[in-house]
């Protein structure tokens, strides 16, 4: 009994942590595009949920945008609501997915399935949410979603996806030396067995698609990076 304790009060203080983490990213780095902005905090709430299952991945969907909240976010209840949203859309699919297929193969199709329902998700959240927060009609949305909805949600979960697949091995490396995580968890044996050639070739298609994304943020949505801004500008 003391032993299950003391594993779930390591788990959940690794959860708290990574919401903590979470937030740090809304507020150290943020890209902002016009009146939204996009963050990596998405990524570290996916590593939650492909660590510790669903339900972590949830929680910390939820508290990362609750700090975000009460603290730095501009946005108010609005921002509150699509942070929410559209982290819970990346998180559960990935998830889900894992929990059945936890191999390489089962984990970027997760991620791709997530960024596809993130997506969906926030075309049609904008079309309810946004005429109330920014004071104009439907029609004003619907105009704006090739040209800046779409594309925005798009990057985002690419970018955050993207993110994912970069630190997934290292952080998993650094919580199961540290007892954080054990292995039956972290992965099968098919991804304790992959080369350090695959390992090299997965972060550098993950820093490419990083390095697109920004191109696309900061040429064709016209965003500006912000670093150590206490105030999220919307």
């Amino acid at each position: 009994m003391k032993t299950s304790f003391s594993k779930k009060l390591k788990r959940h203080t690794t959860v708290a942590v990574l919401c903590a983490l979470a937030f740090l990213c809304t507020v150290l780095i943020k890209f902002p595009v016009m009146f939204l902005t996009m963050d990596v905090k998405d990524s570290i709430i996916m590593l939650c949920t492909l660590f510790f299952g669903v339900p972590s991945g949830m929680i910390a969907a939820v508290v990362v945008p609750l700090l975000e909240y009460i603290t730095v976010s501009g946005t108010g209840e609005y921002g509150l609501i699509m942070n929410i949203i559209s982290s819970v859309s990346l998180c559960v699919p990935v998830g889900l997915i894992y929990k059945y297929k936890k191999t390489l193969n089962g984990a970027i199709l997760g991620l791709c399935v997530s960024v596809v329902s993130m997506t969906a998700i926030m075309m049609v959240a904008n079309l309810f949410i946004t005429p109330f927060y920014m004071h104009v009609s439907r029609a004003d949305v619907v105009s704006l979603i090739p040209t800046l909805l779409l594309p925005f949600n798009l990057v985002k979960g690419t970018l955050n996806a993207a993110v994912v697949l970069l630190l997934y091995k290292p952080l998993s490396r650094a919580l199961k030396k540290n007892r954080l995580l054990d292995s039956t968890v972290m992965e099968n044996t098919e991804t304790v067995k992959a080369s350090k050639t695959r390992s090299i070739i997965i972060s550098m298609v993950a820093l490419a698609v990083i390095s697109l994304s920004l191109v696309v943020i900061f040429v064709i949505l016209g965003g500006n990076i912000s670093f150590l801004d206490g105030v999220i500008k919307k």
